[in-house]
């Protein structure tokens, strides 16, 4: 960052212009964020500058990266809400306490980032009320990762407050951060703007042709173009000398000017370069420190030189010109040079008020291996992890094990930084260190823990089978070691064989439950996670019937069982995804998934762990699917595609393709369902080619395409997978009845018999009764159909309450019972219209209009209108929740349900809370968009 007053900003109307076009924006209709991208020096922060000097009646706030300080936890963060913290008590207290945590201004469980990511969002928010607020964040590439990680999710999450974030980005350093946000890319100067800028530098004309080369080996880079010219006349510049009568070096430009710094550093006194390098290697810039190092090396503090050089500007405190300066006085110093420096800035440094940074400096200053600071990087790795710094923890971690003299302490502190890598979403440098921990001596659990991440990175890159055996080995390793992880592990191991989409084989789940079974692991602790381990196990070795019943004993822990830490609360959601499966598939059972999906929502929601809110909340989606409320599901399924772009996680299609299939959507589904396709057969996923063939099933059923449905079917019901195979079933029995293949029905009909009889749900028995109507004729069938509509309705299975009607409909037309026919067609039709089921609800129409009876659609409801948020925000808000909790339950502003709210009323047509309930009762839940209304002729 350049600290000296803002030049003429000259080549730079297009950027100037840009920025005033933001700051209007800001004033008149809420948020905008802006990343403004470019090499060091090209002008990133005096646009910022720019930027705060025109921002007049708005508060200004700033954080600037400092490459020292990236290991640091929140640094950046504390940085910028330093001038806020004055309103932490009025934040919702889960979020205070976050922050506060966070900040280390208090003990607590580790908070999730994006909960403090709320906060910080509340905290802007409520300092925009008084006036608007202007985020300024200056070499972005340098922040600490949770820092960023943070601000990230923040700028995603701006919709309708007065608050703008602009961050400046230095490339290529930090060209994967922040993609997607609005970009501002700046480049060097024009050849007539470089020239006009050079000109001023050197306070003359110049020759054309000098000033022309000149300006093209400095590409337009303006700090290039000043600091070379610096002190050089006309005739040095013609002749590419600089002032010692060296060429201008060559190379890229960044590198050449932080040569040219370190030349001016050669001609200071040797105390001035020794002070330079304490504020160089120490980045808060705090002067009494910085002068106490400088006593305990024996120097008196003299920077006037430096200033001279056009290095350094002094105020308070030494501040560098551009942080290229501080990297040329650091890099340039000898090692021990770097190392004493660092040994007074250890011993400066206060271990109760600032213990990290002591801890890292002390590790810097070693020059071999030593104990005592790897113990204090150690104690340091641990309140990063408390304070939710993960990839902090990793590098503490790492540069512990480096400095660790005995071989099985460094064993055990590379294991931990390779965890904590591992966690950190840096699994290639999880992999450098778990190598580095297998050549130490181990304790046979540490070595349990290294064979379980090295199974967790492979699976983590490729969701193939061969991550099934490692975690069963680390699994037996623990039962061997008495750890309570061993239940644990076994059910991650049939869980990694679940999603990698194989029951049969040496790597499939019926291996891993047999093992599971014989282990004799002891209890986890978890009485809700060792039912379902036995439950699940007994599912997969003891058939069916056995199985079921054991899970059915599991459920009532898993959705009461007392979760007293954050850590208990984060296994249990990292559990449920196995559960969901079994009651899903197994157990056919909608209200077991309703009830646990959406525990998972409400725990993950509670403690901020946005990581695990999107998939619990695909889950809850598809319960909305089967009981038809398509509307409901499509709040869960935005909601959850939000959070997963504001969080960097890539979206869940699961959901998105199983509503576009019953709604008939074939172009909305085909391209999702080829890059799922694509994903399943790089990643090794299995389990995504049953849910495919499930998928293309219900669509192609729906649309009458049944000749596609029967071969997309085909691939669900023989994919070998512990999913979606009964689903597919009742798809293959409708379409190889409609395609006339009636032995591939019988044959899917009787492993659907075998499927669900233990199951005895409502559900389980409508699929039954339903796939044998289509195999039957006379009463027989008559009986079954009814039967159908009678148990789907018990199961709560809408979707199938209305295709059962629909089915009973087409089979009732054709054996000429028009008049009862029409009866359930009617009915069909009603129900899939008013889930907007589109294709089913067209099969409808089309034996209505077969049967003499005349359909038209009735107007569109006002409450269609309503995005899947806005009609989120509006519910919440009619059910009396306030605008502060509504924000907190859907990690928004309240301004930004404020926003929403004001464009409900007026699109219901109302002008006040109050009014709410009424407007959106005025319609069926299941009926917020499309009707249809069906008249005899």
């Amino acid at each position: 960052m350049i600290a000296s007053p803002i030049p003429d900003l000259v080549g730079r109307h297009r950027e100037c212009a840009a920025l005033d076009g933001l700051l209007a924006g800001l004033r008149e209709d809420g948020s905008r964020v802006l990343v403004i991208r470019g090499e060091a020096g090209i002008g990133k922060t005096v646009l910022l500058e720019y930027l705060a000097a025109q921002a007049s009646r708005t508060k200004v706030t700033r954080a600037q990266g400092i490459e020292a300080d990236m290991e640091l936890p929140y640094a950046s963060l504390h940085q910028l809400c330093a001038p806020f913290l004055d309103e932490l008590d009025d934040l919702p207290a889960p979020q205070r306490e976050a922050l506060r945590v966070a900040f280390g201004m208090a003990a607590g469980d580790p908070p999730d980032r994006f909960l403090v990511g709320l906060a910080v969002l509340s905290l802007l928010t409520r300092a925009s009320e008084a006036r608007p607020v202007l985020v300024l964040i200056d070499d972005t590439q340098w922040l600490d990762q949770v820092s960023l990680q943070t601000l990230e999710f923040v700028a995603r999450r701006l919709l309708a407050e007065a608050v703008a974030m602009v961050f400046a980005v230095r490339d290529p350093e930090g060209e994967g951060a922040l993609t997607g946000l609005p970009a501002l890319r700046i480049g060097g100067l024009d050849v007539t703007a470089a020239g006009e800028l050079l000109e001023t530098a050197v306070g003359g004309r110049l020759e054309k042709r000098v000033r022309d080369r000149f300006v093209a080996e400095m590409h337009g880079n303006p700090l290039a173009l000043l600091e070379f010219s610096r002190g050089r006349s006309a005739a040095e510049l013609a002749y590419g000398l600089d002032a010692s009568g060296h060429p201008i070096v060559q190379g890229p430009v960044a590198s050449r000017i932080e040569r040219d710094f370190a030349q001016r550093l050669g001609s200071l006194p040797e105390a001035t370069r020794t002070l330079l390098l304490i504020a160089a290697a120490e980045p808060v810039g705090d002067a009494r420190l910085l002068a106490s190092a400088a006593a305990m090396l024996k120097i008196t503090p003299f920077a006037a030189p430096a200033k001279v050089a056009g290095l350094i500007e002094l105020g308070e405190s030494i501040r560098f010109r551009h942080p290229l300066v501080r990297s040329a006085v650091y890099h340039q110093a000898a090692p021990e040079a770097r190392r004493s420096v660092h040994r007074a800035l250890a011993a400066a440094t206060d271990p109760v008020l600032d213990p990290d940074r002591r801890a890292w400096h002390a590790a810097q200053a070693a020059d071999g291996p030593d104990e005592e600071v790897a113990a204090g990087l150690e104690r340091a790795a641990d309140r990063a992890r408390q304070r939710g710094g993960i990839a902090a923890e990793a590098v503490l971690l790492e540069r512990a094990a480096e400095v660790t003299p005995d071989r099985r302490p460094r064993g055990r502190r590379a294991l931990a930084a390779a965890e904590a890598h591992f966690s950190a979403a840096a699994p290639d440098r999880a992999t450098e260190l778990a190598t580095v921990a297998e050549l130490c001596p181990l304790s046979p659990l540490d070595r349990a823990r290294l064979a379980r991440l090295r199974a967790r990175i492979l699976f983590a890159r490729s969701r193939s089978d061969e991550a099934a055996p490692l975690l069963l080995d680390a699994a037996a390793q623990f039962t061997a070691a008495g750890s309570p992880l061993a239940r644990e592990t076994y059910l991650e191991a049939i869980s990694a064989t679940i999603f990698a989409g194989r029951v049969h084989g040496p790597a499939g789940a019926r291996a891993a439950a047999i093992a599971a079974r014989a282990s004799g692991a002891p209890p986890s602790g978890s009485g809700a996670a060792d039912l379902l381990l036995d439950g699940v196990a007994a599912l997969l070795t003891d058939g069916y019937e056995t199985g079921v019943s054991a899970l059915r004993g599991a459920l009532e822990l898993l959705a009461t069982e007392e979760l007293r830490t954050r850590e208990a609360t984060v296994r249990w959601l990292l559990l449920v995804p196995v559960a969901l499966e079994a009651f899903i598939h197994y157990a056919w059972d909608l209200r077991a998934w309703d009830t646990l999906s959406n525990r998972a929502v409400r725990l993950a929601r509670d403690i901020g762990a946005l990581g695990a809110l999107p998939p619990a909340l695909v889950y809850a989606g598809g319960v909305h699917i089967h009981y038809g409320d398509f509307a409901e599901a499509d709040r869960m399924i935005d909601e959850a595609d939000a959070l997963a772009a504001a969080t960097g996680h890539a979206p869940h299609k699961y959901a998105t393709l199983v509503l576009a299939a019953w709604r008939g959507e074939a172009d909305v589904a085909s391209e999702i369902i080829e890059e799922a396709r694509q994903r399943a057969d790089q990643r090794g996923e299995v389990s995504l080619l049953g849910a495919m063939g499930y998928i293309q099933g219900v669509l192609y059923n729906g649309l009458a395409r049944y000749e596609e449905a029967l071969e997309a079917a085909r691939t669900g019901i023989e994919h070998d997978g512990f999913n979606f195979v009964g689903l597919s079933l009742i798809e293959h029995v409708e379409a190889a009845t409609r395609c006339g293949e009636l032995d591939q029905a019988r044959a899917s009909l009787d492993r659907l018999v075998d499927f669900t009889r233990a199951a005895d749900s409502g559900w389980a028995r409508g699929a039954t009764a339903r796939s044998q109507a289509l195999l039957a004729d006379g009463e027989e069938a008559d009986r079954r159909y009814r039967a159908a509509i009678v148990e789907f309705g018990r199961g709560g299975v809408t979707v199938e309450v209305a295709r059962s009607h629909l089915l009973y409909g087409e089979w009732l037309r054709r054996t000429h019972q028009r008049s009862l026919a029409r009866e359930h067609l009617r009915t069909a039709h009603a129900m899939f219209d008013g889930m907007r089921a589109h294709a089913f609800a067209e099969r409808a129409r089309r034996e209505l209009l077969a049967t003499g009876e005349h359909v038209r659609a009735r107007e569109t409801t006002v409450t269609s209108a309503l995005t899947p948020q806005e009609s989120q925000v509006a519910s919440l808000a009619a059910a009396g929740m306030t605008n502060a909790k509504i924000g907190a339950e859907l990690f928004i502003s309240p301004h930004t349900v404020e926003w929403h709210l004001r464009k409900v009323y007026t699109k219901l047509g109302i002008n006040s809370r109050r009014a709410l309930p009424g407007a959106l009762a005025s319609t069926p839940p299941t009926d917020r968009n499309d009707e249809s209304m069906v008249r005899t002729g």
